[in-house]
């Protein structure tokens, strides 16, 4: 096992086992969930996905969950500091993970303050009686894609004023800021969307939009785009691969039940993101109804869903203020504990790089990448970019990192030391299925991902968005990951010499 000399260092912790799990569900349970998962299991044969999405948490997610929290706490770092532990030939990995966050942060914020500002609008609809029109022409004022310098005032207060509470939280540390900050935000999520779906349920037309989530098509079983869609929604929302489980377990007790803890957060996640989905095609059940359409027409996804169908929603529903405010609060609050969960693989990183205090890391890492995210984001052009960095990190960036982190220590033999620790600290062991499903079934998945998404936005682009545009913002940012991560892992660690791994 490779070890550190270096000065002591007392690592922070998580105060007990409930806080880390709250926060971990937290990071886990964000956007995606609610607006992404419903919308990719209508899609993918309704209740009929539910057998490859469980099958793929089973097969991928759990496993690679238990990868992650066995890396973080064997060797109780940041993801640069535990890869570098592996080996110094795996450090690159660890930084293109942290490069991973920076970019999913700087887009996040920007979400999470429109999900703040239409939380206020609930009160009165301000959207009016047009919701993609208002939402489209006067608060995003959105233009076609480029790069812009006009910058939109309702976008870049509430930018601000996230950043603001992002920054302030995180100064605070792990048991002060990040722990306590879970322990508010996830029970205040988890009534406010109880309380959602429970309204929705009762709406005329909800049992039409449970009929359209749930009716399985079995057909759709034969097709492999359902099972790379299935993986690739596990992959996502259980923030598996890109340094946060690892960062988040570096910070468990040393006799801290691992397994148990991952089998947890994943059952917890995929039991909220069915729930989700319940109330998210209730809603839309009502609002087909109510306009005379079938659920088909008005089914959508994303920033369509929260930021146009779901208004629509709110001005034909009974009590609509309330259903706005428990909708659009649930978004702030599941994007605040992701939010979070990802700034802190940065800040970890850089304070064990260069061994500085967390104040001052908090405020090296954040000022930048705020004035980053005001300059791309709070323009007219911020959504033709945010929808490109967003494809391009998780289609590229998140599966290309996920592929050849999982690859490098399948082929360098680490998963037999890594399989001991999990046993040594869980109830509940892990053998050699394990080692097959993390080293071989998830990386032939990947591969196939990669290889497909690689082909069709080659040969058709995205969005119709022009070339230079993907190239600017989609292939550069991939290759700027790989150069960023290179440099980063060749520069010298402060107060630290490894002695590699055996």
């Amino acid at each position: 096992m490779s070890n550190t000399t270096t000065k002591k260092h007392k690592r922070e912790t998580f105060s007990n086992r409930r806080a880390f799990i709250l926060a971990a569900i937290g990071s886990a349970v964000g956007l995606g969930n609610i607006w992404r998962f419903p919308y990719v299991t209508y899609e993918n044969g309704g209740g009929a996905f539910i057998l490859p999405y469980i099958i793929a948490l089973l097969t991928a997610g759990i496993p690679i969950l238990l990868l992650d929290y066995a890396i973080g706490h064997k060797y109780r770092g940041s993801a640069p500091l535990a890869f570098r532990h592996l080996s110094k030939k795996f450090e690159i990995l660890g930084w293109w993970q942290v490069l991973i966050c920076i970019v999913i942060s700087v887009y996040y914020a920007v979400i999470l303050g429109w999900a703040a500002s239409y939380t206020y609008f609930s009160l009165d609809s301000a959207w009016g009686g047009n919701p993609a029109d208002f939402f489209l022409k006067e608060f995003t004022q959105v233009a076609d894609a480029g790069v812009s310098l006009d910058f939109v005032g309702t976008v870049v207060g509430p930018l601000i004023v996230v950043w603001l509470v992002t920054i302030f939280i995180m100064t605070l540390g792990v048991q002060k800021g990040v722990s306590k900050a879970s322990n508010l935000f996830m029970p205040l999520l988890l009534i406010m969307f109880f309380g959602l779906v429970i309204y929705s349920l009762f709406l005329p037309g909800a049992a039409k939009g449970l009929d359209a989530l749930f009716t399985p098509d079995w057909s759709k079983l034969t097709e492999p785009s359902v099972w790379i869609a299935a993986y690739g929604q596990i992959f996502f929302s259980l923030s598996i691969c890109f340094g946060i489980m690892v960062t988040y377990s570096s910070y468990l007790k040393k006799d801290t039940d691992l397994t148990g803890t991952g089998l947890v957060v994943g059952f917890a996640n995929s039991s909220f993101e069915l729930f989700a989905g319940i109330g998210v095609f209730a809603a839309l059940g009502f609002m087909a109804t109510a306009g005379g359409k079938e659920v088909s027409d008005v089914a959508s996804s994303g920033i369509g869903l929260a930021f146009i169908a779901f208004p629509t929603i709110i001005n034909q529903a009974p009590g609509g203020a309330i259903v706005g405010l428990l909708f659009f609060g649930s978004l702030v609050f599941a994007g605040l504990t992701s939010m979070i969960s990802i700034m802190e693989v940065i800040i970890a990183a850089v304070q064990d790089k260069f061994r500085i205090r967390r104040t001052k890391a908090t405020f090296i890492v954040s000022l930048p990448m705020a004035a980053v995210s005001i300059l791309l984001f709070g323009t007219t052009t911020g959504i033709p970019v945010l929808d490109t960095l967003d494809k391009f990190v998780n289609s590229f960036g998140i599966v290309l990192i996920g592929f050849l982190y999982i690859v490098s220590i399948s082929l360098t033999k680490r998963l037999p030391a890594l399989a001991d620790h999990l046993n040594k600290t869980s109830s509940t062991k892990v053998g050699k299925l394990w080692m097959v499903v993390s080293g071989i079934v998830t990386p032939i998945v990947l591969g196939i991902m990669l290889f497909i998404e690689a082909k069709k936005v080659i040969i058709e682009g995205y969005s119709g968005y022009p070339q230079w545009f993907l190239n600017l913002f989609g292939w550069g940012m991939v290759i700027m990951l790989g150069i960023v991560s290179y440099l980063l892992s060749r520069t010298e660690w402060k107060n630290r010499i490894f002695k590699e791994a055996k």
